[in-house]
């Protein structure tokens, strides 16, 4: 034990002499914690929050593009910014210049054409039900269109999110033009105000909830919840270009072949380099945990909100570590040289962060990328914190990232030994 110990206390020191290894473990992943979580922050806050800036000339001639304009206004989701005297070309150049992310062009015929298509749907009603004869002449449909222009650099997101809002007031706009039309055509000046009360007053409420494996909602998924897990991670597994580079540095140096002058130290310098960057990658967990939880409500971000199954989060720390570690190893004992484990390395931890689901939920990916997404270590330790932070998980529904990493960690833990036995330094 007091051999081990003493190697311990040795990659310690090794650990500490090495500053640009310390900033790529500690600072690097506390940066991209603080600039992914306030970029994608920001990015929800202008689909919920924020009021989108929308250019408007409204050329109708007749009351509803006023009608829509007012809607517009009324909706609090819209910065109207009303030139009714732009030509359509003027209106896009105006957009585009004033930095306008969408702009609205409502043409003459508007009104006319709405009035006039759904005054086509009530006589058809009507002479279905036969209230009128049904040798009554139909009005042709007159097409119209509402244009919207989007700047290029407006996400597909955001542009169909602005379209389907859109839809939604018009599809009220002409219901109730339609309805109007509907009790004229019974003889009524207007529609009856009990009528009216009951179509703007009672509407099938939505409740929005987010689903749970334990059916409590205890935790609210935002941009906290998403990156300080995932980015974790990733600084995991990057600890292979210092631990992997430090490895095939000591077996070039003609360190290990020394150190098997005396048979048990080998191992005691393995095992005490697995147990220090171990701790290294708990440690990395638990200072990027607590700047999430203390220090991004005071920057106006998301807390992060740590869940209650301490010994299930434990476990699941513990085991993405050793996947890291463990990969790690392996790089250092088949990398020829400290370039190659590091650019290889790198590269890979890269990849895998990529089609893991790191930088893109792996939900939005195809069919086949999502089946490759299953061989990435990364996809498994960001599943099982998803279970945790987000799913509010179980045992059960943690078994998989479970099984997947400790698979991983022996089939490391192998390689490895097989390497280094034919070496012969074990």
């Amino acid at each position: 034990m007091r051999k081990l110990l003493a190697s311990i206390v040795k990659e310690l020191q090794l650990l500490a002499h090495d500053k640009v290894g310390l900033l790529l473990l500690y600072l690097m992943p506390v940066v991209l914690v603080f600039i992914i979580t306030v970029v994608q922050d920001s990015a929800f806050k202008l689909v919920n929050d924020n009021q989108l800036e929308l250019l408007v000339a409204n050329k109708d001639k007749g009351a509803l593009g006023d009608s829509l304009v007012a809607v517009l206004k009324q909706s609090g989701n819209f910065l109207l910014d009303e030139k009714n005297d732009l030509s359509e070309k003027q209106l896009q150049e105006e957009g585009l210049s004033g930095g306008k992310l969408a702009s609205i062009y409502i043409p003459e015929n508007f009104s006319e054409a709405i009035e006039n298509n759904t005054s086509t749907i009530t006589q058809l009603i009507l002479t279905e039900f036969g209230v009128t004869e049904d040798t009554l002449a139909v009005a042709e449909r007159k097409e119209t269109s509402l244009t919207i222009y989007f700047d290029p650099i407006l996400q597909e997101n955001f542009q169909y999110t602005l379209v389907t809002n859109l839809q939604t007031i018009l599809s009220g706009m002409e219901n109730k033009v339609m309805l109007e039309n509907l009790f004229e055509q019974m003889g009524y000046d207007e529609i009856p105000e009990h009528i009216a009360a009951k179509m703007t007053g009672e509407k099938t409420p939505i409740i929005a909830k987010h689903a749970s494996l334990d059916g409590q909602q205890k935790m609210t998924p935002n941009s906290t919840q998403h990156n300080v897990p995932a980015w974790s991670i990733f600084a995991m597994f990057f600890m292979v270009v210092s631990l992997g580079g430090n490895l095939v540095k000591e077996r070039l140096s003609g360190s290990f072949v020394r150190l098997m002058t005396i048979p048990p130290s080998f191992m005691y310098t393995l095992i005490s380099k697995m147990l220090v960057y171990l701790g290294v990658a708990v440690s990395q967990l638990f200072l990027l945990f607590c700047i999430g939880h203390l220090i991004f409500p005071s920057m106006g971000l998301p807390q992060l909100q740590i869940p209650d199954a301490f010994l299930q989060l434990l476990i699941v720390s513990i085991l993405s570590g050793m996947a890291a570690v463990s990969y790690a190893v392996v790089i250092g004992t088949y990398a020829k040289s400290q370039e190659q484990a590091n650019g290889f390395g790198a590269v890979s931890i890269v990849i895998f962060a990529a089609i893991g689901g790191i930088w893109v939920p792996t939900f939005v990916m195809p069919d086949y990328m999502q089946t490759v997404a299953l061989f990435s270590p990364l996809h498994w330790c960001l599943e099982g914190y998803y279970v945790l932070f987000l799913k509010n998980g179980d045992w059960n529904a943690l078994s998989s990232s479970i099984i997947f990493l400790s698979l991983f960690v022996i089939v490391c833990q192998i390689l490895t030994f097989v390497k280094l036995k034919m070496q012969n330094y074990l």
